[in-house]
């Protein structure tokens, strides 16, 4: 199954990640398992910069799902240059979307992934709508 990236979206951030020697397998490209590593270090790190991690006892984000299209390989060394962008924000909800290329090779997208967010209340342990700050960052 594919899934596509919607063409209205929000960029709101970018970030450099190093390909390690130890994210390859046997075929000497990024192991798939890898991709899902480079999507959650994108989301997590522009999420710390909004202030939106999450607090046991307060509020904060959880993934319900997540998906990545790949379409070349990536391979050591180099950096993947992430690009997250947001969408779609409902009550409780947003979409990220984010897009993967080698930084030495602009513009080419190696794979690109998403994943839907939901904004939980940890104590009571049920969704709760978006804070109006995030909601204004999302859209």
């Amino acid at each position: 199954m594919k899934i596509e990236i919607p063409e209205r979206k929000k960029l709101v951030y970018e970030m450099l990640i190093p390909i390690r020697w130890g994210d390859m397998d046997a075929l000497n490209h990024v192991n798939n398992a890898t991709y899902f590593r480079y999507l959650e270090i994108a989301r997590v790190d522009w999420m710390h910069s909004i202030a939106a991690m999450p607090t046991p006892t307060g509020q904060g984000p959880v993934i319900v799902n997540a998906f990545c299209n790949f379409y070349k390989q990536l391979a050591y060394p180099g950096d993947v240059l992430t690009k997250l962008y947001t969408s779609d924000p409902g009550r409780t909800t947003f979409e990220t979307w984010v897009t993967m290329e080698r930084a030495d090779r602009p513009g080419v997208i190696c794979a690109a992934g998403g994943a839907t967010t939901i904004w939980i209340d940890f104590p009571q342990q049920k969704a709760v709508a978006l804070p109006e700050w995030l909601r204004a960052v999302v859209s």
